[in-house]
């Protein structure tokens, strides 16, 4: 079988004739492998899925109890119909995975989304050897170029305090599958913090802290009584609740996003909050170009994101580049409830 149709776009999503599966897909099919457990990438209805180990708990919270799921390790091989499939840490959120898919001495790696710099709530991204490599371009643009987490971080707590100062309470909107974990990892050394969190939000933490994650203590803010004074918490939700009736309970607030989409000009007055933090789960433009060479590929092909940029720069380098359309672009569409969750409580 040549690297051209080890796999394919169907109607359905990409898909494997040798194997008889399909990754991500985007319509219900019978045997689907999943990147991570986002919701445009893990879509309900399919008979059969198989994922990261890691990703087990939100993996079953994003498609319902009743969805057949299979885990495996990463690193671990598994034969379909001959071809042998095995899973490998992205870095994105927990349990995401890349996907290498090998037949008759042919290799493709699906990346899903992934970033290069390590956090403590999933394993880091880990380089795969590969003749093709599908990657992502959410942010494939030289505008996009991260600072150091830590910064981030360090600018939330500054202005958490001064809105404590202040007695207003602050509310962060961050997606509430990978983000908003990642938010509360990074202010866990501010110790006898006040974390509250949206429902949405709670669902994934206990999800997390099941699959053995450490995340600070958080209260659930339905469970808050009537005429709580609000004034220096610091509370998580999803950007859905943005402009609804569930973020009145807080008096005086102050609001924030957190997003790589942060990093342009006029992205925060779009949101409608008060202060924009880059904190992007997604590689910048250097780490994407990185990742591309680590993985010794001689064919890309680009998804999810700015694709027609990012495949013209590969080509002006001499590599074999392609665009590959997809239903989904990029870390806006991450924000999908778990299934079953409301905005309101």
């Amino acid at each position: 079988m040549s690297k051209i149709d080890l796999l394919r776009i169907t109607d359905r999503g990409l898909y494997c004739d040798a194997g008889d599966f399909h990754i991500d897909p985007w319509l219900p099919v019978d045997r689907a492998l999943i990147t991570h457990a986002h919701g445009d990438h893990a879509r309900w209805g399919s008979l059969r899925y198989a994922g990261a180990r890691d990703g087990r708990h939100v993996l079953q919270t994003r498609l319902g109890e009743s969805a057949d799921i299979e885990t495996f390790d990463y690193g671990e091989h598994l034969s379909m119909n001959g071809v042998s499939v095995s899973f490998h840490p992205a870095g994105h959120i927990l349990g995401s995975a890349q996907i290498r898919v090998e037949h008759r001495g042919e290799v493709w790696v699906v990346s899903g989304d992934y970033k290069a710099e390590p956090d403590p709530t999933c394993q880091p991204f880990e380089p795969v050897s590969c003749h093709t490599f599908v990657t992502e371009s959410t942010f494939g643009l030289p505008i996009y170029r991260w600072a150091p987490q830590s910064e981030a971080f360090a600018d939330i707590a500054a202005w958490w305090r001064t809105n404590a100062e202040a007695g207003r309470a602050s509310i962060i909107f961050a997606y509430a599958l990978g983000k908003a974990q990642r938010v509360l990892a990074g202010l866990a050394h501010l110790g006898e913090a006040s974390f509250y969190t949206h429902g949405a939000v709670e669902r994934l933490n206990r999800d997390y802290r099941a699959s053995g994650i450490d995340l600070p203590a958080t209260t659930y803010v339905a469970s808050v009584p009537r005429g709580h004074d609000w004034a220096g918490a610091l509370v998580l939700a999803p950007p859905s609740a943005s402009g609804s009736t569930w973020i009145r309970r807080f008096g005086a607030a102050s609001t924030a996003f957190a997003s790589g989409w942060m990093r342009v000009r006029g992205a925060r007055r779009r949101r409608s909050v008060d202060r924009g933090f880059v904190v992007s789960d997604h590689v910048d433009w250097p780490a994407l170009m990185s990742a591309i060479e680590a993985t010794r590929a001689q064919r890309i092909l680009v998804t999810h994101g700015y694709r027609d940029p990012v495949v013209r720069f590969l080509r002006e380098r001499g590599l074999e580049s392609d665009s590959l359309a997809s239903r989904w672009e990029g870390e806006g569409d991450e924000d999908v409830m778990p299934r079953g969750e409301e905005i309101s409580e």
